[in-house]
């Protein structure tokens, strides 16, 4: 492996090899990306065999059309792109993906208690949520998107973005909530 990674020294390197379809730069972008594009699949994703398709359909999509990345910003961000728009289509196909289309406004949160959970606990609350809501969070707080971004992938204004994001929060700090005042009760006994 050593050696194969030492003949693409950038991601650009990487993407040039994967253009010429050369077998080794398929093989390390499969290794080194696999694990990645795998969670993200699983956070849109509640069934794990169909998120391990949908991130090997991802890595077909990303070989066909490497072509079409223009080297201007990460490669890693457009082939993450790739695979959080393959999720979105598979949710869509699905009838999965709601996003609520009430705007509200924004909910009055209090961010101010630090609370402290493990990952997969914090991942399973992020499951636990409504579609819309989770599709949201996860292109917001955990993607990177912007409200304006995500109302273009979705099809939804930003202020339905932004009160979805906002109800998402709200009901994350809820259940994070509870789950603190379980652990104290049974710490107690």
């Amino acid at each position: 492996m050593a050696k194969i990674l030492s003949l693409f020294k950038t991601e650009y390197d990487l993407a040039k090899a994967l253009i010429d379809g050369e077998p080794a730069a398929q093989r390390l972008f499969y290794e080194k990306y696999s694990g990645k594009f795998l969670a993200i699949c699983c956070r849109y994703i509640n069934d794990r065999m169909v998120a391990e398709d949908l991130m090997v359909e991802s890595m077909m999509k990303i070989f066909d059309k490497v072509n079409q990345f223009s080297f201007n910003g990460s490669f890693e961000g457009w082939a993450k792109r790739l695979v959080v728009n393959e999720a979105l289509m598979y949710l869509r196909s699905k009838k999965m993906l709601e996003v609520g289309l009430d705007d509200v406004g924004e909910l009055h949160n209090s961010y101010s208690q630090n609370l402290d959970f493990e990952s997969d606990e914090l991942m399973n609350l992020i499951q636990s949520l409504p579609n819309g809501y989770r599709m949201v969070f996860n292109l917001y707080a955990i993607e990177g998107y912007s409200h304006r971004e995500i109302a273009e992938m979705l099809g939804i204004s930003e202020g339905t973005s932004k009160s979805q994001l906002s109800r998402a929060r709200v009901m994350l700090q809820e259940q994070l909530k509870k789950l603190k005042n379980t652990d104290i009760l049974f710490k107690n006994t």
